[in-house]
């Protein structure tokens, strides 16, 4: 299947420091980006909300890895980036998807996410290692250097449950219909698409945050 047409979306929990999208000068109009019809709030902080929504089998949200960290490293004093596991309800790849999910907000649990994202891309797309149950995870976590008794824990945790039974509802919420897809301080959306190509969401980022 096309990876373009593989899509889905989770974004995370809000907390409760929830606030209305800013009421900065919005940025001119382009066709790098759209308009969310309907605005999520953001997490009040003085640095933009930069969220990329991503699934671990799309090749484009592999491609986009490595550039989007060296953006959110240029970007460490106005923009925070989050990260989000897609589950697309109904499509043929949603079990996948929902496992897949599970395995991410369990590195995010233990902190491990920053050092072993691009590792887990690796693993299920070039390896196409089976990530997707909790035996064949914790395996491969273990090898990846992680305690396996603790990466258990964590993927059986009630906050790892609550993340990934919240995913399907919140693919709606962004009206994402493209992976990967960023979208910035809960009213714009990029993709490879409207971008022009993956290789150009980073100068799309660049424009948002400095204008919105």
């Amino acid at each position: 299947m096309n990876p373009l047409l593989r899509t889905a979306i989770l974004l995370a929990v809000s907390g409760s420091l929830l606030t209305g999208p800013t009421a900065m000068a919005a940025p001119r109009d382009s066709a790098q980006y759209v308009r969310l019809e309907h605005p999520q709030p953001v997490v009040a902080t003085a640095k933009h909300e930069v969220i990329e929504f991503f699934w671990y089998d799309c090749y484009h949200s592999d491609v986009l890895e490595l550039p989007l960290e060296r953006w959110a490293d240029r970007h460490r004093d106005d923009a925070t980036l989050r990260r989000v596991p897609a589950v697309w309800t109904g499509s043929p790849e949603e079990k996948v998807q929902l496992a897949h999910a599970r395995l991410y907000y369990t590195l995010e649990r233990l902190g491990a996410v920053d050092r072993l994202q691009t590792k887990v891309f690796h693993a299920v797309r070039i390896d196409e290692a089976d990530l997707t149950t909790e035996e064949f995870a914790t395996a491969w976590a273990a090898k990846a250097g992680l305690d396996a008794t603790l990466f258990r824990a964590a993927y059986r945790s009630a906050e790892v449950d609550q993340a990934v039974r919240e995913a399907p509802a919140l693919f709606k919420r962004y009206e994402v219909n493209e992976l990967p897809t960023v979208v910035v301080q809960g009213q714009y959306r990029t993709s490879p698409t409207a971008a022009g190509g993956v290789e150009q969401i980073p100068s799309v980022l660049d424009q948002l945050v400095a204008t919105s």
